[in-house]
């Protein structure tokens, strides 16, 4: 059998119940073209429930014996709305506990699939690392670190994140050593900072910054300090 729940309505302006005269009412039905209250109704026992969690609604409806549907009228839009269910109090409350115990397991699974990640994060970093070091045997133990983290940062879209990255290509991974060198190591961010153009200014640091990965690459020459000033 079909069920048609009753339709409850919000009244835009003041109405009075036509059978206790009782008012303003806050809702209402509708019988015979007249307004009548809640509890002449019967149905002055059932509690309000906004509309917006979907599961909490579902919930409570199925769990309740008895239900209305609660609508006020648009004018904007020249249509009922429906703004949500009156439903038994006891059902309403077996679906809170219900949707708490599954907010519960949601922020458990969300502990656990952080730790997942940052798993899957920290082992992106360590191989990178190890793969810096192996291009670079003189990179200062702190400075390859620090690469590593940067190059691999969740959600940068930098490389350590990009496909060649992930296989370790080999110019992906001096691409992420250079663009430290180039910020750490030579004046690239004072000519910006200066007016210098991009390319004007990385076309200026390029000889440092092939001096640097140079002596990294060969591991017997000591790298040139910072070249800001």
């Amino acid at each position: 059998m079909d069920l048609v729940a009753p339709v409850v309505v919000e009244p835009l302006r003041r109405r009075r119940c036509s059978e206790c005269l009782r008012g303003p009412l806050e809702r209402m039905i509708v019988e015979f073209n007249s307004p009548v209250c809640l509890d002449c109704a019967d149905l002055g026992h059932l509690v309000f429930l906004r509309r917006g969690d979907t599961a909490l609604t579902r919930r409570a409806r199925e769990g309740s014996a008895l239900w209305a549907v609660v609508v006020r009228h648009n004018r904007r839009r020249t249509r009922y709305e429906r703004q949500g269910l009156l439903v038994e109090e006891a059902a309403l409350a077996e679906a809170e506990s219900a949707c708490l115990a599954d907010a519960e397991a949601r922020a458990r699974r969300r502990a656990r699939d952080a730790v997942r990640r940052a798993a899957v994060d920290a082992e992106i970093t360590g191989v990178l690392l190890a793969e810096i070091v192996r291009l670079f045997p003189s990179c200062p133990a702190d400075r390859a670190t620090e690469i590593a983290f940067h190059a691999s940062a969740k959600g940068s879209g930098r490389v350590g994140r990009t496909a060649a990255g992930r296989s370790l290509d080999r110019g992906a991974v001096t691409a992420a050593v250079r663009a430290s060198v180039r910020h750490v190591d030579t004046p690239y961010d004072s000519l910006l900072m200066g007016g210098v153009p991009r390319h004007q200014a990385r076309t200026r640091v390029a000889p440092a910054i092939e001096t640097v990965l140079r002596a990294w690459r060969l591991g017997g020459e000591s790298a040139p300090g910072r070249g800001r000033g």
